[in-house]
């Protein structure tokens, strides 16, 4: 395993204070190694999104982040909290050294300006001092890099189609040459050609460029085939994580195996489809013990009373292995006892 680039450690974010506060981040510890794809997967709901904006303080009220640290490695020099920098340094900091494709990312574009005011307005905020000449220049450059060609400069969003305006915000989060990009259910709104297109150009570009990408997405299926390991979410918590081919041979945690088979296998033989059984859990009252157990096919007597933690399984380390899980099915306390 490559070195660490983003390390988010035991990070809590709540909606409002007090007794009334919702728990939609609880205790997550992720980490992000150097060129690669991290998938984060899970229902609606689940606190994917939540997770993303408050590692990078872009939560908006009443958005608060109670406790962690996200610990950010530079190319040189000590690491960097991002939940001490100040505003000032923190708006220098994103988009340099960690931009993000936001949900909705097609909607994100300034209607009223071309795609080339738009692009250049990013170089110009964080490299005051190029000039306009150069900033175009980048940005016809970002655009072949992305597979538009450059007599799209001046085109306004509503002249692209839905898959060159989403090509656009990659290049857009690609224009300062970050470390880290956070693309945030990117592909959601498109069709499952063009899905494909975009991913299979995002892992060539991370492949000559070197970034790493968390990739945040309810479809499963997609993290499968273009990530390097996968974490699941479910409420709030990271429940399992895993390389992407050993969760797809083998997951461990019930929740896991369900998404697995909620959608169809594209190779092999045909398999029932099964899903999952009633709804995620309402974050202002989460069930006693394993959030995951009024659906659990598998739940046995702790599930309902102890909440399992995120620990290497039985025979493996999380070190050596790289994978982790918190269920009880799986738990080094039941081993033992």
């Amino acid at each position: 395993m490559s070195d660490p680039v983003l390390e988010i450690r035991n990070l809590d974010v709540n909606y409002g204070l007090g007794d009334e506060a919702v728990h939609a981040v609880r205790d997550v510890s992720l980490t992000l190694h150097r060129g690669e794809v991290l998938g984060l997967a899970g229902e609606s709901g689940s606190g994917k999104s939540t997770l993303a904006y408050g590692m990078l303080r872009l939560l908006p009220p009443p958005g608060v982040i109670t406790g962690g640290q996200v610990l950010y490695h530079p190319r040189d020099g000590e690491p960097l909290d991002l939940m001490t920098l100040s505003t000032a340094n923190l708006r220098r900091f994103r988009w340099s050294e960690i931009s993000i494709v936001f949900q909705g990312a097609m909607n994100s574009l300034n209607p009223v300006h071309t795609i080339a005011a738009q692009l250049c307005d990013v170089i110009a905020a964080h490299e005051p001092r190029t000039s306009r000449a150069a900033q175009r220049a980048r940005a016809k450059d970002l655009l072949k890099l992305v597979g538009i060609n450059a007599d799209r400069l001046n085109s306004y969003p509503h002249q692209l189609s839905g898959g060159m305006r989403q090509r656009v915000m990659i290049a857009m989060a690609l224009a300062l040459e970050p470390r880290v990009v956070v693309m945030d259910e990117p592909t959601t709104a498109l069709d499952v050609v063009m899905q494909r297109q975009i991913l299979a150009q995002l892992v060539e570009l991370r492949e000559r460029i070197g970034f790493s990408v968390l990739f945040i997405t309810h479809d499963l299926s997609l993290l499968v085939e273009f990530s390097d390991r996968i974490a699941i979410m479910y409420g709030g918590r990271i429940v399992e994580s895993a390389p992407a081919q050993d969760l797809y041979r083998e997951s461990l945690h019930p929740y896991s195996d369900g998404l697995l088979h909620s959608f169809p296998a594209l190779r092999g033989p045909r398999r029932e489809l099964t899903g999952i059984p009633g709804s995620p859990p309402d974050l202002r009252a989460m069930p006693s013990g394993c959030a995951f157990h009024p659906r659990c096919p598998k739940a046995f007597e702790p599930c309902a009373d102890r909440s399992p933690v995120l620990a290497a399984p039985p025979g493996t380390s999380s070190a050596t292995d790289n994978r982790t899980v918190a269920c009880w099915l799986h738990a080094v306390e039941r081993v033992n006892t």
